[in-house]
């Protein structure tokens, strides 16, 4: 029996919760699975899990067992990445969960400079703001707006986000040009934002100096991603407050015209998050170090342009 790779296997299907799970995320017959974690178990002369039809229970010994095989299968990777990460650059795949804002504004437009530097990474993202299962779904990183509140998450703050206010001319001409916030209040129309992973719509926020105004708008419709809420923010169903970079084309386009300039939305923070129990490897690493310098030169190119445009006028 190789201990070590019986090892990775019984904390995959740990993770998973059962064995076909386990089996797909590692690239393994299911049978090779089962009889990994059978030699483990007569090897300790211990029962490590308890299997159903549909899952695995994990025993006291499995518990207990499963903690010590965890770290010390994570120190392994890390002492063999930063031996390796000296002599050769980075390879393999890298799974990375995020908004298809941050895809189509930020990655793609760069991604011929990320290959050229990590010629050996394969980069494979998973688009949207639905819930992901990490582990069972061999996600790397994820890229998420917001204070993480998930404490099995370790998160790194990667940017600091300037969220503004915009309609589309043809939704300005029919409702008129807001003054003040509470003017939405008076029959405007607002597009539906909602998380998955927080099951509600947001509303607006603006802040001027020391005053903040919340507004709950009544909507035609809710989405939950981003090019499906640009899509209905330029078709005039009603105002969205996004990320300034993200809707640049827009603006430029005149499809998307900012109000309420003088009364933006306090920054959202942005994070990069993954396991607590998925050592960060070299060439994730590279990815979000690489991935958080672009979003900070997109943030000061977006100030830049804002601070020599011109105010937008009713």
């Amino acid at each position: 029996m190789d201990q070590l790779s019986a090892m990775r296997v019984f904390t995959r299907v740990v993770e998973t919760g059962n064995f076909s799970k386990a089996a797909h995320s590692l690239k393994m017959p299911k049978t090779t699975v089962t009889t990994a974690v059978q030699a483990l178990e007569a090897h300790l002369a211990t029962k490590l899990l308890n299997r159903s039809t549909r899952k695995v229970v994990v025993t006291t010994d499995g518990a207990l067992y499963y903690e010590r095989a965890a770290r010390i299968l994570s120190e392994l990777d890390e002492l063999d990445g930063s031996l390796s990460s000296s002599r050769a650059q980075p390879s393999g795949k890298v799974r990375v969960a995020l908004s298809g804002a941050f895809a189509d504004r930020i990655i793609m437009p760069a991604l011929c400079d990320f290959h050229t530097r990590y010629p050996k990474i394969q980069l494979e993202f998973d688009i949207g703001d639905r819930i992901v299962d990490y582990v069972a779904e061999n996600i790397d990183c994820a890229l998420r707006a917001g204070t993480p509140t998930d404490q099995s998450l370790v998160a790194r703050k990667v940017a600091d986000l300037e969220l503004r206010t915009y309609a589309s001319p043809i939704y300005l001409e029919r409702m008129g040009f807001p003054r003040h916030p509470r003017d939405l209040e008076n029959g405007h129309f607002g597009v539906g934002y909602m998380k998955a992973y927080e099951g509600r719509v947001f509303p607006l926020q603006f802040r001027k100096e020391d005053e903040e105004v919340e507004v709950r708008l009544d909507y035609v419709i809710s989405v939950n991603e981003f090019r499906s809420y640009m899509a209905a923010a330029v078709a005039g169903i009603g105002v969205a407050q996004a990320i300034a970079f993200t809707v640049r084309d827009y603006v430029d386009r005149g499809e998307l015209v900012e109000i309420l300039p003088d009364w933006p939305r306090d920054p959202v923070p942005l994070y990069i998050v993954y396991p607590q129990t998925r050592h960060l490897s070299n060439k994730v690493r590279v990815f979000v170090d690489w991935l958080a310098k672009k979003l900070n030169e997109a943030n000061q190119c977006e100030a830049q342009l804002k601070s020599a445009a011109p105010k937008a006028e009713a």
